[in-house]
């Protein structure tokens, strides 16, 4: 994605089923769930470079001392920061290698942990803004500990309820008002066991809270926080008495896997990070099923148990286009499927003439989805040589090996220069400096004859298309430039976790938006407002998608005709074209991950028609906030 949009956050968790003494004689150390926990998180760091956090809990500890620590970073190196201070407290420990003697004094020796890589979607870049977050009690198992991957459409329903219950949070943000949902419901199932076993003679506190923390049903804790949530979720969760979680939504928008093996139980956003972090193969690790949650008890036991009633899957697509690692093995298939699917309406901008077209791609994680495009280029070449062989009655040698000896032309056209970012300015000059964010590979590309065609994961706003990229690939003097998005057009905000919430950020929209005016059917957009605006008051569940009607008289094609007028640089000379990808495309490539709200409008949940419609009402009225 050569536009900058943040997006996702990672979980990662580890639960050590063995005595910590078992890991030092097994794994040469103590701290192998610290390790572990440290390098899931670097392979996640993909996900959320904003904050990072970690916490652990010890599942023996005598009164009087810690037994959940916890570290947290905003700093530019968040992951680094976090484990540098970890590994610093260890070992000020003195004989923190001697855990035969208890761990009572050595920080962060604990069997549970879960860590977290942020990206602020919602909420600022403080460090009491990053993952995990806690609740703290002086009963153990009414603590809690949260961490997760998630946006909710309603958290300010769910906000008033808390207050409607008594409580005053401190903040409205989506985390602090799941951990004081969930939190409630840990305070009820606490008082009503409590309660039970007092009505039956227990009169000892502490065999009660034994007792408690022993028999705490999760489940029930987790249905009852979760039944009006509305929204992509994956969220980790520690209860102090040793218990733990990872949760998903019922819709499986947001990712999460685990794997639970005879030494440990460990979870993740993405599946090729257990993959290295533990060296598994892929049949080892199991996705945790929409609306359902991986549930580890304080004795070690592990299950996963339906929570909510699961819903059409509607797995987040981008996941597989754009941010989950490309190491995964499915993903690395689709991404190819994705490039692949391309080929015809690549060769029809082209004329088909692969004689003089170079084909590259921008920027480096497009790369899988080039490697797919150029199987296809390749596919046809073949049967091309095949056809042209079969029509010569006559074949001489020199004919043959020109024949078969024509290939794509394929070269890096495109280097970035990441250090360049860090010297731009918010002056002036700052455009005219964006466009050597990317150097140019000069001579490959024979001037005003050869074609150039980039591929691309997707493209949101066009703004780096148009000040950098464009302007970088012009200087190389192509006949002209096919821009290929592995993705379909962008026309609806996201409300589950991706940072895409107003519409003036879509070049999709706003194209439809000019081709409106310029056919004098703007009155359309007043009329799209007004009904946008009746709905505000209505339940989430009876709020349809107005903003689609904005769409619905132009063609795919039409609208990116529109794109590549309003992001062609005035003084190009090269022609432009920008392909995108169809959304029958993306579900065919991706047939279990198809969750394409941000392409064709259905949200999976009711909650997003009421997000899509205020984020046309605040475009209408030019107030530049957030829709939910």
């Amino acid at each position: 994605m050569s536009d900058s949009v943040k997006h996702e956050c990672g979980i990662a968790f580890i639960r050590l089923l063995k005595p910590l003494d078992y890991y030092k004689a097994n794994y040469n150390t103590w701290r192998f769930g610290l390790h572990r926990i440290c390098l899931m998180m670097e392979k996640q760091h993909n996900r959320g470079q904003d904050g990072a956090g970690v916490a652990a809990l010890k599942l023996k500890s005598k009164c009087g001392y810690p037994y959940i620590d916890r570290e947290r970073s905003d700093s530019k190196s968040p992951i680094r920061d976090v484990f540098d201070k970890i590994y610093d407290k260890i070992h000020k420990t003195k004989n923190y290698e001697d855990i035969d003697a208890g761990t009572d004094n050595i920080r962060f020796a604990g069997e549970l942990y879960l860590g977290h890589v942020r990206y602020a979607t919602h909420g600022k870049t403080t460090l009491e803004n990053v993952h995990p977050v806690m609740r703290f009690n002086n009963w153990k198992a009414r603590n809690l500990v949260l961490a997760g991957n998630f946006n909710l459409t309603n958290v300010d329903e769910i906000f008033k309820w808390l207050v409607a219950k008594g409580q005053h949070p401190r903040d409205m943000s989506d985390t602090v008002t799941v951990l004081e949902r969930i939190g409630y419901e840990l305070d009820r199932e606490y008082a009503a066991r409590q309660n039970d076993y007092v009505l039956k003679g227990y009169e000892s506190g502490e065999e009660i809270s034994r007792m408690i923390e022993n028999n705490l049903d999760v489940v029930k804790i987790l249905r009852e926080a979760t039944a009006d949530f509305d929204g992509g979720y994956t969220i980790g969760g520690m209860i102090g008495n040793g218990d733990a979680f990872i949760l998903r939504d019922p819709n499986g928008i947001r990712p999460a896997f685990y794997y639970a093996g005879e030494d440990f139980v460990a979870a993740a956003s993405e599946r090729p990070v257990l993959q290295t972090a533990f060296k598994l193969n892929v049949e080892d690790i199991k996705e945790i099923a929409p609306g359902n949650a991986m549930i580890v008890k304080k004795d070690g036991s592990c299950a996963e148990h339906q929570i909510r009633k699961s819903e059409k899957r509607a797995s987040c697509s981008f996941e597989r286009i754009y941010f989950s690692r490309g190491t995964d093995k499915f993903i690395y298939g689709e991404r190819k499927t994705l490039g692949k699917q391309l080929i015809p309406a690549i060769l029809k901008a082209i004329d088909y003439d692969l004689e003089n077209t170079v084909l590259s791609y921008i920027p480096n994680t497009a790369e899988t989805a080039f490697y797919g495009m150029l199987d296809g280029i390749e596919e046809f070449m073949t049967n091309e040589k095949m056809r042209k062989i079969a029509a010569l009655k006559e074949l001489t040698n020199k004919q043959l090996l020109e024949i078969i000896g024509s290939r794509p032309r394929v070269e890096k056209i495109a280097i970035k220069d990441v250090k360049l970012r860090t010297f731009i300015t918010e002056d002036k000059a700052r455009n005219g400096m964006v466009e050597h964010v990317y150097d140019v590979t000069y001579g490959v590309i024979r001037p005003y004859r050869d074609n150039l065609v980039i591929i691309d994961d997707s493209i949101v706003r066009g703004t780096t298309l148009k000040t950098s990229i464009l302007r970088m690939l012009e200087r190389l003097n192509p006949k002209k430039i096919v821009i290929v998005s592995s993705a379909p057009q962008i026309r609806y905000p996201d409300c589950y976790g991706i940072d895409m919430t107003r519409m003036t950020e879509f070049c999709a929209f706003r194209a439809a938006v000019e081709l409106l005016r310029e056919s004098g059917r703007e009155q359309l957009l007043d009329d799209v407002y007004r009904k946008c605006k009746a709905q505000q008051k209505l339940p989430k569940e009876k709020i349809v998608n107005h903003v689609k009607e904005i769409y619905a008289d132009f063609s795919d094609e039409r609208i990116s005709r529109k794109i590549a007028e309003m992001l062609r640089p005035n003084d190009m000379k090269a022609e432009l074209e920008l392909i995108f990808q169809t959304i029958e495309g993306v579900r065919n490539a991706c047939p279990e991950n198809n969750g394409d709200w941000y392409f064709s409008g259905n949200y999976p949940t009711p909650g997003g028609n009421r997000v899509v419609n205020n984020a046309y009402i605040n475009y209408f009225e030019q107030r530049d906030v957030r829709p939910y």
